[in-house]
């Protein structure tokens, strides 16, 4: 699974990367993005927030407003992150019961593009 991607499909370049909480630990999900039936022209996207009681209702949010865009998406995993800005520092770990682990790899460098001024974004299993 590529960290880096740069998709050709505009429609796919206008989806943020990466969204998260400012601050604090919460659940995350990794998915996997794509327009209509083209699972080759693919993008991988990073969701977190504490507002979500479950990795599911992430999901569920997300999905219905990219298909109302005529974007498929596809939970590939899940977790939780740590966001600390002040410390300028990520943890990504853990897994989620609904759809199991992420590739935190693959979640760490996606966050190493959206937050290059970091200095310690760490992945464990």
């Amino acid at each position: 699974m590529p960290g880096k991607t740069a998709p050709v499909n505009a429609k796919l370049a206008q989806v943020p990367t990466v969204q998260i909480d400012q601050r604090g630990t919460f659940k995350y999900i990794l998915c996997k993005i794509y327009e209509g039936n083209n699972t080759s022209d693919c993008k991988y996207i990073v969701r977190g927030t504490a507002d979500a009681l479950f990795h599911a209702d992430m999901y569920d949010y997300l999905d219905a407003n990219l298909e109302a865009d005529g974007i498929s998406c596809e939970c590939v995993g899940g977790g939780k992150i740590t966001h600390d800005p002040d410390q300028k520092s990520i943890a990504v770990f853990g897994k989620s019961q609904a759809y199991g682990p992420a590739n935190h790899a693959t979640t760490a460098s996606l966050l190493e593009e959206c937050y290059p001024a970091y200095t310690s974004i760490t992945w464990s299993d």
